[in-house]
């Protein structure tokens, strides 16, 4: 005779999707092997997994001002009250090093007399990623092959709520050509289009990872975004470019006195949290970048913001 319990944790326990059954307070009754495994690779071990309220760490991070812990939450209680017969979330889940996309399904049973709630999470980053690489499309510069402003907008909100619920550094710096006018109109267009493609193709060999982005943010003006990256560490980063940048040599005689391509730098770093906005942390930037350039060009200006929540 089969035991109807151990036979059936040992079919969860094959499932890759991560598992949980949670009673109408939010108290954790049943984990998979799955979702034990993603707490220990992600540094958030459930051993006491049974002393864990799930909904109490929803609305922990929903309180931190975390979008996706505020509509799971909202979402969950709507199936606990009956309001709705299921709920569903796909939310990404990214690391530094690898882009992650989840699915959350949460539907209700009946034991006994009592009702409780299976909760999945589903991995589908594979789908993910193929539908980001065709809206890829739409979000790429022209000239330059590097992303276009709109995809930095969203990338920044993206990467800054992500920041905001692991309390991790953000930087962002914005780069500006130096004269690049007197460039285009000594030596035409053509040559001016040729020095932006030149440029991007450099910004592109220092955003690597998942949270890093090189974008176009207009005209002669490049924008860069450094997720998990403190003002110490953006600024080895951005002096390493301004540097290979100067090595191009690309010529603009009357931009003096290097009368070679330079660049002026802005670069504000900040841990994101409520009473600070995306919009502060661009005006801290671009405010750095025009101090650079008043200050005589080939500059890099740079600032670690201290925000108290």
């Amino acid at each position: 005779m089969l035991d109807d319990k151990l036979f059936l944790k040992l079919v969860l326990d094959t499932m890759p999707e991560q598992v949980v059954v949670i009673n109408k307070e939010g108290e954790m009754v049943f984990i998979n092997k799955g979702w034990q495994n993603f707490g220990e690779e992600n540094d958030c071990s459930c051993g006491a997994w049974e002393k864990e309220n799930y909904l109490f760490t929803c609305k922990k991070a929903a309180d931190n001002g975390d979008e996706i812990g505020e509509r799971a939450l909202k979402g969950i209680n709507a199936v606990i009250n009956a309001e709705q017969e299921a709920f569903y979330l796909e939310y990404p889940c990214h690391s530094d090093d690898e882009k992650r996309w989840f699915m959350m399904r949460v539907v209700p049973f009946k034991y006994s007399t009592d009702f409780y709630y299976v909760i999945t999470h589903q991995n589908i980053t594979e789908r993910k990623l193929a539908e980001e690489e065709v809206q890829k499309l739409a979000n790429i510069d022209g000239l330059t092959d590097i992303f276009n402003r709109g995809y930095f907008d969203s990338f920044l909100e993206q990467e800054w709520n992500r920041c905001k619920r692991l309390n991790m550094p953000l930087s962002l710096a914005l780069i500006d050509l130096d004269d690049f006018k007197l460039l285009n109109d000594t030596y035409g267009h053509q040559q001016g289009d040729e020095c932006l493609k030149q440029v991007a193709a450099v910004l592109k060999q220092y955003t690597k990872r998942p949270s890093d982005i090189c974008a176009r943010f207009g005209g002669e003006e490049f924008v860069l975004v450094y997720g998990n990256t403190n003002s110490e560490q953006a600024t080895i980063i951005i002096n390493a470019i301004v540097e290979q940048l100067k090595q191009l040599n690309i010529c603009n005689e009357l931009s003096l006195p290097s009368k070679t391509l330079t660049v002026s730098v802005g670069l504000a770093s900040v841990i994101p949290c409520n009473s600070y906005k995306i919009r502060n942390m661009v005006k801290e930037a671009d405010d750095l970048l025009y101090k650079a350039k008043t200050a005589g060009k080939n500059l890099v200006c740079a600032a670690d913001l201290t925000v108290v929540d």
